[in-house]
């Protein structure tokens, strides 16, 4: 089998498939939890802090000379990135809890029981006719 056939039977699997999905999903909600933390979160939180902007939160180590930059700690982005991170993990939690419900209702249902064997389906028949006699 030749390296692209292999490739192709990879990558046409449910797995792979179903994973990249995911990572795609994934990725937007990502974006979508970290707007959501630096738009509607962190806003009135600095707000109820003293008017504070957690972007612009950081300790200046070396100030800005000539053409060098500052150099700066921002610890403020990684408040909020940590906020992201717990909102995404909590979500990610109830998503997993949702589906080992799934699973444990789907093992719990009770199996519709095997039909009678030959042996016993004739062991009837002749109870049956004993009985009518």
């Amino acid at each position: 089998m030749s390296m692209i056939q292999e490739f192709k039977t990879f990558a046409m699997r449910g797995n792979v498939v179903d994973m990249a999905v995911g990572i795609i999903l994934g990725g937007a909600f990502g974006k979508i939890v970290s707007s959501f933390v630096a738009d509607v979160i962190m806003p009135p939180i600095g707000l109820i802090i003293g008017g504070v902007n957690f972007t612009n939160l950081s300790i200046t180590m070396k100030e800005a000379a000539g053409d060098a930059a500052a150099v700066t700690l921002n610890y403020g982005k990684f408040i909020q990135s940590v906020v992201d991170f717990v909102i995404i993990a909590f979500a990610i939690f109830i998503a997993i809890k949702a589906m080992n419900a799934l699973k444990k209702k789907e093992e719990l249902a009770p199996a519709s029981p095997p039909p009678p064997s030959r042996e016993e389906t004739l062991l009837a028949e002749i109870r049956d006719l004993l009985k009518e006699k």
